[in-house]
């Protein structure tokens, strides 16, 4: 049986520590759902499409990694696909207590669901799409914590 795990996210925008989760992901499952939550009362800085494109061109001829949006519970998801892996990455104690927070509500929710954590290498755990989105906002070059295949050209 193939095991597909699930990593759910906004990626606005998908950054170099989002790419060493994924791949990292790739060494223990079969299949990665990249997941784009979608939050109608959230305003985004890259439109959904965006988003999408960037994430294709990171994995562009990789099978294994499917991209892909939703605007339901990241339970109901993983439940109305057969999924019972999440993966969260982990950059510091922060991030640690809300996720875990989320794991337990995701596992009431949807029984099945193991949330698995990894975490990312110290020299990325200062890089996140809030800190990529604030970059461009003042007109900077984020590209240092972008994925290699991620241009100054393709965040304008």
């Amino acid at each position: 049986m193939e095991k597909i795990a699930l990593c759910p996210g906004s990626f606005d925008p998908f950054t170099a520590g989002h790419q060493i989760i994924i791949d990292k992901s790739l060494t223990l499952f079969d299949k990665v759902v990249i997941a784009i939550g979608v939050n109608n009362k959230k305003k985004s800085f890259f439109s959904l499409e965006k988003r999408i494109s960037l994430i294709e061109k990171v994995y562009a001829g990789n099978p294994r990694v499917k991209i892909t949006a939703y605007n339901n519970l990241t339970a109901d998801y993983c439940r109305q696909n057969g999924i019972h892996f999440i993966i969260r990455g982990i950059r510091n104690v922060g991030d640690f207590e809300f996720e875990r927070n989320v794991a337990q509500i995701n596992k009431r929710l949807f029984e099945p669901i193991e949330t698995i954590f990894l975490m990312t290498p110290p020299e990325f755990s200062e890089i996140s799409s809030s800190v990529v989105r604030e970059i461009l906002e003042h007109h900077g070059d984020p590209t240092q914590f972008m994925p290699d295949r991620i241009s100054l050209d393709d965040l304008r």
